[in-house]
């Protein structure tokens, strides 16, 4: 039967760039992990092994290196789109660019009042521990005229101790699990929010604080809502960024509910007053959803675990 050549792309995947930024004493760190896809006019290389158009995924890992010093990392997003421009602009043949990018985020030392006897603590301003919470990404896509920036965050554990309650459910004969009337109510946030800057004559968005504050009004709505559901929270969640932050226009989360039993102690003779709980790992319900500004057309794909 004839075959053709459907959807392709190719590049270097997981470019792991650390860019330290000395201000004197002071130093700054922003660490990367980078994937590079270009796609465009590739059919001899599937279909007859010529590399004429290849631009060779060496080449693409050198670049980012390169940037990292020519243009230095002001945010994720900001070194995404000096790379898609570079490759689309630069190479005839690519005619899409899609940059994928992790960042793993670092925070500085406080160090005693004491001075050390190695070096004074006033001095130290180079020592970083991982920041332990969330792992923050961004996926840039430019075409040669339009950009779609896509930015969020994976692994933001969050509870609330009280304040939720699910019950009024539907129920049949399978149905084992008792109303709650006081819960815990924990996830693992995993979300992606759209920018609506798509063009060069548009105000580009300061990314740095757009992801601070999308932050910021994410965890007010989880801590601020008296929740009947992970689903009714989720979309406070999602209202609340959409309706504080004009330059997002659709935001989606991912929500595995970290279930929390309470453990049975009455054959100890003990009461467990909402105090004991044994938190289950699996299986978890995965509540998932899209939260779009009025007039607005979702773009981000629906499963945000392989975006």
């Amino acid at each position: 039967m004839p075959t053709i050549l459907g959807q392709n792309q190719y590049g270097k995947a997981e470019n792991r760039v650390v860019k330290i930024t000395r201000d004197g004493a002071t130093h700054h760190i922003k660490d990367l992990n980078v994937s590079v896809a270009l796609s465009g006019d590739m059919d001899d290389v599937h279909l007859t092994g010529s590399n004429a158009n290849v631009l060779p995924t060496d080449t693409t890992k050198n670049t980012v290196y390169a940037f990292a010093k020519e243009y230095g990392i002001e945010s994720a997003e900001q070194f995404g789109i000096h790379l898609a421009r570079h490759f689309v602009n630069s190479q005839d043949p690519i005619h899409r660019a899609r940059i994928r990018i992790e960042e793993y985020a670092w925070e500085r030392i406080e160090t005693s009042e004491a001075n050390s006897k190695f070096i004074g603590s006033e001095d130290v301003k180079h020592s970083f521990v991982r920041k332990g919470q969330e792992t923050r990404v961004s996926e840039i896509t430019y075409n040669g005229s339009e950009w779609q920036v896509i930015s969020g965050l994976k692994d933001l554990v969050v509870m609330n101790s009280t304040n939720s309650e699910f019950w009024g459910y539907v129920k049949d004969k399978y149905t084992t699990l008792q109303e709650a009337y006081d819960r815990i109510l924990a996830t693992q946030v995993s979300s992606r929010w759209r920018f609506n800057w798509t063009d060069d004559e548009q105000r580009m968005p300061n990314w740095e604080r757009s992801y601070e504050q999308t932050k910021r009004h994410m965890l007010e709505a989880f801590s601020e809502t008296y929740s009947l559901s992970l689903q009714q929270t989720l979309y406070q969640m999602g209202s609340r960024i959409i309706n504080n932050r004009a330059e997002i226009d659709e935001i989606r989360f991912s929500l595995p509910n970290k279930h929390h039993f309470l453990v049975d102690l009455e054959p100890f003779g003990l009461k467990n007053d909402n105090e004991v709980y044994f938190a289950a790992d699996r299986p978890y319900g995965l509540i998932e959803a899209t939260v779009l500004r009025d007039g607005v057309e979702p773009q981000i794909p629906v499963d945000t675990t392989n975006l």
